[in-house]
């Protein structure tokens, strides 16, 4: 009985909220103009911080009739205004909120009404505008469709400090990559908006500031123009270096920040300049103190990533700036105490969000020790650091599964932590799970790394090779990604390398010869030249050069003459020969070259060839396969005197580089002695 008086009483409840909302959007239907009017402005005070209202409203059909008032001729200004303030409260509300009402074609309707003159709805259309935009459901294209739409944008700009503020934050909102980024260059983005960064408004010059760092990020082109762009006498780079100082709101030392390290990253600003080293990297490092929020934290740490990722000098400014390595261990441990933080709603924010720290300070770390032999040593050094990256592997966000990886990938770099930190910790068993069934993004940072453990000094190889390794690589060469395919190769080259004649035939085996020669035919160039150090690898020690090559000569033959034959560079053609160069060394093998006279020709082509690197090559074949102390050398010597090699070699003897010289003048004595 209790339970079905509860319920009846929600029914009731609910009947009520839905006629008192059902009364508002009646009151839009009223003949009266005036009526109509103070029911909109009623709603407006209605839907104010109520999200249950804002539901019920749209569901009740509010908004199309909102949109059909807006967009009427006959409609007066303040009733068009206040729709635009009804439906702008409307799209603060959930996401699916911001769907209804992009379902009703809200965005055509309001950019229409920028074509108004009157000020007040302009600026009421941009704020909905600019709340629509700035949601996560909203597609950035809905904004490019109409050709004209961003021109007159540019055109309002100087309207007023809402119209400056709503466009600069539309713009930083829509502007998702070079295609954007160009239609707004285009339409002289950086002239309209660089003169905001001067305005009295600060919310004016922070969304103006934001539009740089989105324009910038990765465009040579802006950065270079950003560079050169005086705004009051004073050039851009100036103007950001004095955002970024200690006395500036964070929001703008980390925006400004940001500016610089993007035209530093595309090449406009020079890394050893003052601005880089003096001003951005240690305001980036400043940010990654406990002092700060977790999201100014995470957002530091990733922009000085990004910074110094190519660039080993500030790798080692940024090392030793603050203690930065030991800094951001405490990111680990986030929040570090629970007393402490008085605000239960941030704690609560920050223990859902802790994951994005980990994520950060994973990719500054891979920054920080991505060619630095001691501070790879620091970084490993920093407490339980192997056990956090080892568990950051296994986490459930992709995102930190990434990051940890990188991170590793980056220290497996070093030789001395593979024959140590990454043997003591067994790294390899949680990468080889990793590797099991992960997203491509994940997929090609840990196949990369598992290159550096199966070099043949890492330790980690045997137990990586035992636990089913070949096959998991042979599969990646079959992927679609070249990325993919590149280091599934590489790894199996690695593994080759010296390796066992087991090894090399299990190799072989998973492979197939089928798999080889897509591999050799493959469009990607590294995809190519790694597959060709792989049979290089597979071609050495002369009982595995005879064993593989009775077995697949035929085939491997083909795809050399093939090679040799083609439109393919310097590097391509000098790698093939090593490997004819290899099989010249095989006891039996080398018959398959003597017997091949095609391949016999092209040798002697590449030893006249105008590339020192093809002739020195070519000269390796020759050498093996008239070495005197071998069985039938004057059987081959003899027929490669017929061909007029030995006249070659008289040429070649008298070359001006020396190592082509020497060659030459060592092989003629072969044929002397």
């Amino acid at each position: 009985m209790q339970g079905l008086a509860q319920r009846s009483y929600c029914l009731v409840m609910f009947s009520e909220v839905t006629a008192s909302s059902r009364h508002y959007v009646d009151r839009l239907f009223d003949p009266d103009p005036q009526k109509v009017l103070q029911g909109v402005i009623d709603m407006k005070n209605a839907v104010i911080g109520n999200n249950k209202q804002k539901a019920n409203l749209i569901v009740l059909g509010a908004v199309p009739r909102l949109l059909y008032l807006l967009q009427q001729e006959t409609s007066s200004t303040e009733l068009k205004t206040e729709c635009a303030v009804v439906l702008g409260s409307l799209a603060m509300g959930t996401e699916n909120n911001v769907k209804s009402l992009l379902d009703c074609h809200i965005i055509p309707a309001l950019l229409q009404g920028l074509l108004s003159l009157d000020l007040k709805f302009i600026e009421a259309c941009l704020r909905c505008l600019r709340t629509i935009f700035t949601s996560p459901v909203t597609p950035e294209e809905l904004l490019y469709t109409d050709a004209t739409v961003i021109p007159h944008l540019m055109a309002l700009l100087s309207k007023s400090r809402y119209t400056q503020e709503y466009i600069c934050q539309i713009f930083s909102h829509c502007c998702k990559g070079p295609d954007h980024q160009t239609i707004l260059f285009n339409h002289g983005a950086v002239q309209n908006i660089a003169h905001l960064l001067t305005s009295v408004s600060y919310k004016v010059r922070m969304q103006a500031l934001k539009c740089f760092s989105v324009l910038a990020f990765e465009n040579p082109q802006v950065s270079m123009t950003l560079v050169n762009v005086l705004v009051d006498g004073e050039l851009l780079p100036q103007i950001f270096v004095k955002m970024l100082q200690r006395d500036k709101p964070i929001e703008m030392q980390l925006t400004s920040a940001k500016c610089l390290t993007y035209m530093c990253r595309a090449g406009a600003i020079r890394t050893d300049d003052n601005c880089i080293v003096l001003k951005t990297l240690p305001c980036l490092v400043r940010m990654c103190s406990k002092e700060r929020l977790l999201e100014e934290r995470v957002e530091g740490a990733e922009t000085l990533a990004y910074l110094i990722e190519p660039d080993v000098e500030l790798q080692r400014i940024a090392s030793i700036t603050d203690h930065l390595i030991a800094m951001l261990a405490d990111y680990f441990k986030y929040p570090s105490s629970v007393s402490a933080i008085t605000d239960i709603k941030r704690l609560d924010h920050d223990l859902k969000h802790a994951h994005e720290l980990r994520q950060a300070a994973f990719k500054l770390y891979a920054s920080l020790g991505a060619n630095d032999e001691d501070i790879r040593k620091k970084i490993i050094e920093t407490e339980n650091m192997m056990d956090r990256i080892v568990t950051g592997l296994s986490e459930s966000s992709v995102k930190v599964r990434l990051a940890a990886v990188r991170c590793l990938h980056s220290l497996s770099r070093s030789v001395q932590q593979l024959r140590t930190s990454f043997q003591d910790h067994a790294v390899w068993k949680p990468l080889m799970k990793v590797l099991q069934n992960a997203p491509d993004e994940i997929l090609v940072v840990a196949s990369s790394m598992l290159c550096n453990l199966l070099l043949e000094f890492s330790p980690s190889k045997e137990p990586i090779l035992e636990s089913g390794a070949v096959e998991l690589l042979c599969g990646l060469t079959q992927s679609e990604n070249p990325a993919l395919r590149v280091n599934g190769i590489w790894a199996l080259m690695n593994m080759a390398f010296q390796a066992e004649q087991k090894i090399k035939a299990d190799i072989l085996r998973s492979l197939s010869t089928e798999q080889l020669f897509r591999l050799l035919s493959d469009s990607d160039l590294n995809v190519l030249m790694k597959t060709l150090g792989l049979l290089r690898n597979l071609l050495s020690t002369r009982p595995h050069i005879d064993k593989i090559m009775s077995t697949h000569g035929k085939q491997i033959m083909q795809a050399v003459t093939l090679i040799l034959e083609g439109e393919h560079n310097i590097e391509v053609k000098e790698q093939t020969l090593c490997i004819l160069a290899n099989i010249a060394d095989g006891t039996t093998a080398k018959e398959l070259i003597m017997t091949n006279d095609d391949i016999l020709q092209k040798i002697k082509y590449y030893m006249g060839h105008s590339h020192v690197k093809l002739q020195l090559a070519a000269m390796f074949c020759i050498s093996n396969l008239i070495w005197n102390e071998e069985e039938g050398s004057q059987e081959r010597q003899d027929k490669l005197r017929d061909m007029g090699i030995v006249d070659i070699l008289h040429k070649l003897s008298q070359s001006p580089d020396s190592n082509l010289c020497d060659k030459a003048k060592t092989a003629l004595q072969q044929y002397l002695a």
